[in-house]
């Protein structure tokens, strides 16, 4: 078996056999197969792409790699979330603790922020004391006490995909949905997730611009999944405005707070809870808890409403080494020396705030990356003032921007002037930002 020849295989549009698919990512972690034969077949797949059996070997390969994650067994399955990634979106946050609050286990391997959508281990280490480097056993030991635990990826937990994203990453195959398909759901598995709920993203600030390809991609993760013996929800969902009213490491931290202390209180919040909840609800279903989604969302916003939700979330920071007091302290005074009010200079409805705009605002400030290896700022951000639908005035406040720098919230707000889009001669038309949902349950 020669790498050429499964080159060209694929490249003529042939079907790799499981056996082969082994023999390329194997031959590429040894060493045997040089990087620019692995380049030239992923520039295959991203031009032809695969059929679901093709990615199903692929995956397992990618598992297969490296170590994973032996989780004790227990009556309700483990139930794991997955985002593609958006601007303000803190739905891990809230959403772990509620479901754990329901009784469902929750191992959750998290990333990190990169470009304009944030990252959730970036947010939790804004919490003092607080790991998201835990051992196997550490990780196990934490969902044992309180029932979901927070960490990142290992090194040892597929390590053909952090190789394969490497190169992907410079030649220009980022954007493969079969790629990122058993990218995604490697990692998952290995982590020992035995059900999954993926949260994909669509719109200005998601990866998938548009619900076509949210759909091609949701179905992909779904039919793998089901090729893999693991049940699985995708639920799409709009990206278009953020998520939330706060982008930034732990202003996010904090309304994830404010949400579970008291989930209906503030009305900009209102599309970070309908996400959440339905998230949650399916994967209460997913793991044979309720009967149905109905079902499930009246458990979650229980949850979520009692306080038992806020009550699982401190017992999880104590559980990893942070420090509630203060964490409670630096709500509403861990901010940077710089805050400047953005305000309207127009009357009429927000029609529009484009996700994309106040998430490369973020960047600019340092709450994101350009490059895996850039550094961020725990403080800074943006907090929205007004959401789509609501009416303004010149100057009054549209937003806030927390900035370490003049020159970087002169930055953000050349990027914010253009973000809101103000109408005076039409009205707002709400869309859902539940946009469609694929199961294999």
């Amino acid at each position: 078996m020669r790498a050429l020849d499964l080159i060209v295989k694929t490249r003529d549009r042939g079907i790799l056999t499981a056996e082969e698919i082994r023999f390329l990512i194997n031959g590429y972690l040894d060493g045997s197969i040089p990087e620019y034969q692995i380049s030239a077949w992923l520039m295959s797949v991203f031009f032809v792409g695969m059929d679901a059996e093709q990615i199903g070997h692929l995956t397992r390969e990618m598992i297969r790699s490296g170590d994973t994650l032996r989780l004790p067994r227990r009556d309700i399955p483990y139930v794991d979330k997955h985002s593609t990634g958006g601007v303000g979106d803190k739905v891990s946050l809230i959403l772990a603790p509620a479901v754990a609050a329901c009784g469902v286990p929750v191992p959750m391997m998290s990333g990190r922020a990169l470009g304009h959508t944030g990252g959730t281990l970036d947010k939790l280490d804004t919490i003092p004391g607080y790991s998201t480097h835990l051992s196997p056993d550490e990780f196990v030991s934490v969902i044992e006490q309180c029932g979901f635990a927070m960490t990142g990826q290992s090194d040892r937990v597929v390590p053909a995909d952090k190789r394969l994203y490497a190169l992907r990453d410079v030649t220009g195959t980022v954007e493969s949905v079969p790629l990122i398909t058993a990218s995604i759901v490697s990692k998952k598995a290995a982590e020992g997730a035995q059900a999954l709920v993926f949260d994909v993203k669509c719109g200005k600030g998601a990866f998938m611009k548009t619900i076509e390809e949210a759909r091609e991609l949701a179905e992909s993760l779904v039919s793998t999944c089901r090729a893999l013996e693991i049940r699985a929800v995708a639920v799409i969902t709009s990206m278009e405005a953020p998520l939330g009213y706060a982008v930034g490491n732990f202003l996010e931290v904090e309304e994830s707070l404010a949400v579970l202390r008291s989930v209906d209180a503030d009305p900009r919040s209102r599309d970070l809870v309908e996400v959440t909840v339905r998230l949650g609800s399916w994967m209460l279903v997913a793991a044979g808890v309720v009967p149905d989604v109905a079902a499930g969302e009246k458990m979650v916003r229980d949850a979520l409403t009692s306080g038992a939700a806020a009550d699982v979330f401190r017992k999880n920071v104590a559980a990893q080494g942070g420090d509630n007091s203060k964490l409670d302290a630096m709500l509403g005074t861990f901010r940077p020396k710089i805050e400047e009010t953005v305000t309207s200079d127009a009357d009429g409805v927000v029609v529009g705030i484009d996700a994309f705009r106040v998430g490369m605002a973020g960047v600019y400030l340092g709450v994101g990356r350009s490059v895996a290896t850039d550094a961020v700022l725990p403080d800074v951000g943006v907090v929205l003032h007004v959401k789509p639908g609501d009416r303004v005035k010149p100057d009054d406040p549209i937003c806030t921007v927390f900035a370490a720098t003049r020159d970087a919230a002169a930055r953000a707000r050349q990027e914010l002037d253009g973000a809101f889009d103000v109408a005076s001669d039409r009205e707002y038309e709400p869309k859902p930002i539940i946009r469609e949902e694929i199961t294999a349950l």
